[in-house]
């Protein structure tokens, strides 16, 4: 697939929008557009993986930014940036592999796509929370795991519902942007 630049600039219009709504107050926890836009970035950048896991990348990048500004405003009680959160920038990235199969047209490649990436997340995030300790301490045992993963469930259908309502946003402005520009 050729891009040009109009294309180029569409792309980060859409990712730098999807970056600030991250920093809008009062959205739920979760409900965020970065596994999304992995999913994008995996499915635009099949051929050229390292680009489809930098795209997330820089939007979470971008985001964490405008939330540690507001928070030295003291405009939010969120910090942009805190311990951890590499390992959060690797596992979002990781997430653009599940976009490597959404070239089709295919809805159930989407609808699958669109749930198993967030899951993935929410199982992999909470059970390293779970194996380092993390903040909630929970027994290094079968019962710690699953209380875990209990706490962790407030945010999984935020999650989902984020993936789905940006994933719509972001392949279906592409479908419609696309069909414009004759260099595709």
């Amino acid at each position: 697939m050729k891009l040009n630049k109009q294309i180029l600039v569409a792309l980060v219009i859409m990712i730098v929008t999807s970056a600030l709504y991250r920093v809008l107050p009062g959205r739920p926890y979760g409900f965020a557009p970065q596994i999304a836009i992995a999913l994008f970035g995996g499915s635009l950048f099949a051929n050229k993986k390292q680009y489809a896991f930098l795209l997330p990348i820089i939007s979470m990048f971008i985001s964490d930014v405008l939330y540690q500004v507001l928070y030295q405003y003291h405009l939010t009680s969120m910090q942009g940036f805190y311990e951890g959160q590499l390992l959060n920038y690797f596992l979002i990235a990781a997430t653009a592999v599940f976009g490597f199969g959404l070239q089709s047209n295919k809805l159930s490649k989407y609808f699958v796509g669109f749930l198993a990436a967030p899951t993935a997340y929410f199982l992999v995030s909470n059970f390293l929370v779970w194996s380092s300790g993390g903040g909630y301490h929970h027994a290094f045992n079968l019962t710690g795991l699953i209380q875990t993963m209990v706490d962790g469930l407030p945010f999984y259908p935020y999650s989902v519902a984020g993936t789905l309502v940006f994933g719509g946003v972001l392949f279906g402005s592409f479908r419609l942007i696309v069909p414009h520009f004759k260099s595709i």
